[in-house]
């Protein structure tokens, strides 16, 4: 008659068994998940850190190209020469610089060699309210020369987009599809310019190069792990010394 009652248990402990098993499986997978996190940002930061050390190329260096990889340029610092289109501007909503409200102001540029691009002209205060339009700094109408760092189309901060006098959301590749605007698949940040009002007041920043706290995380989830191993092991004793009773 003693066997029934520990057979009985012997499904549900069967149970624990299985359900520690899996929670330590995916606390193993989230360790390993965070840890990858964590170095694909470490490499994200050395390769930032790494173009924004190099001289400066000159934007014709940057094929128009389909196959070209442009990811291999962005963050680099560029030259380029050419005109503003100072009546084809967006305005990149949900901005903020020290706390303030503001927009990101973007204007097409017209290369020298016919190609156009899309100039990130840094962060200007929004108006008083909704009605007022903020203040943006007038581009100079003559060819001029400007410095910026090269930038991918899909890495445009988040944001909601206005166009004037058009209107469009999405990223830039979007807007040129909704406007009929042809652009290079790329954009620059504006540093400097050849005439001092082309000089950003807020220009656009650079990324926090911190590697973030995915390795902590990672060490979490492997400790979370071992807590459950070791929960088993005891519960598991108890078992056996309830049985010893019987």
């Amino acid at each position: 008659m003693t066997d029934r009652p520990v057979r009985a248990r012997e499904p549900l402990a069967f149970t624990k068994s299985l359900l520690a098993f899996a929670l330590i499986v995916l606390c193993l997978w989230a360790a390993q998940w965070q840890f990858q996190r964590g170095i694909d940002r470490q490499d994200r930061n050395s390769r930032i850190e790494s173009q924004l050390t190099l001289s400066a190329l000159n934007i014709s260096e940057i094929s128009a190209k389909k196959d070209t990889d442009i990811s291999q340029f962005e963050w680099r610092s560029v030259n380029a020469t050419g005109s503003f289109r100072s009546e084809q501007q967006i305005l990149l909503k949900n901005r903020y610089f020290e706390g303030v409200y503001g927009y990101e102001v973007l204007t097409r540029f017209e290369l020298s060699d016919g190609r156009f691009i899309w100039v990130d002209r840094g962060w200007v205060k929004a108006g008083k309210d909704a009605k007022t339009a903020p203040e943006i700094t007038a581009v100079p109408k003559e060819p001029v020369s400007i410095v910026g760092r090269v930038r991918l189309d899909k890495s445009l901060p988040v944001g909601a987009f206005f166009a004037l006098p058009n209107s469009g959301d999405g990223m830039i590749s979007k807007l040129n599809a909704q406007t009929g605007f042809a652009s290079e698949g790329f954009y620059l940040d504006l540093i400097t310019g050849s005439d001092s009002s082309l000089i950003p007041k807020a220009p656009a920043q650079v990324p926090e190069l911190s590697d973030g706290p995915h390795l902590a995380y990672s060490f979490q989830w492997v400790f979370f792990a071992g807590l459950f191993v070791y929960g088993r092991i005891l519960i598991r004793r108890g078992q056996i010394l309830t049985r010893k009773e019987l």
